[in-house]
């Protein structure tokens, strides 16, 4: 089977993806995928990128290198991605565009913040539209700030227990 390149597969996508089918049924789902560097575009998945605030503080930087570093070791490393909103690289747009150059056309934006604040509010909504509207190819979602969720707030109160209870 010939190997389509980037170019030819995402004009084909957007085809495939405006295309109905007799059924009604999406072009998409109906025709076969072709192979693209040996891995279907349903293989690649979604890429998670990891979104923090960035420091030009590289000490700052580092426990989040670290959990993308331990991320892409279970997950591999084109399915997770870390991204800062100021001061350091990769930006959100940056790792749009790698995903878009390797045929990953989904990510889901996790923020590592701890509470909704401007960057959340409005920042990040920003960024993501932004990154949709250069990328119309590239689904984005955009999750919950990490700080939200209950695990981590459990997390917390236990640390903060400990640490009130040492002597």
């Amino acid at each position: 089977m010939r190997e389509l390149d980037p170019i030819t597969f995402l004009v084909a996508e957007s085809l495939f993806r405006n295309d109905r089918s007799e059924s009604g049924k999406s072009a998409r789902h109906c025709a076969p995928r072709r192979a693209i560097n040996n891995t279907s575009l349903a293989a690649k998945g979604a890429c998670l990128v990891l979104l923090a605030h960035g420091s030009k503080d590289p000490r700052w930087r580092a426990p989040f290198e670290r959990i993308a570093q331990e991320l892409q070791k279970k997950l591999g490393k084109q399915r997770v991605r870390l991204a800062y909103m100021e001061f350091v690289g990769p930006t959100l747009m940056d790792v749009a565009h790698e995903c878009v150059q390797q045929l990953t056309l989904n990510i889901r934006l996790l923020p590592l913040f701890m509470a909704v604040g401007a960057h959340l509010s409005m920042d990040i909504p920003e960024e993501a539209a932004r990154v949709r509207l250069q990328f119309p190819q590239l689904a984005v979602e955009v999750l919950p700030p990490i700080g939200e969720d209950a695990r981590v707030i459990r997390l917390v109160e236990q640390i903060a227990i400990e640490a009130a209870n040492q002597t």
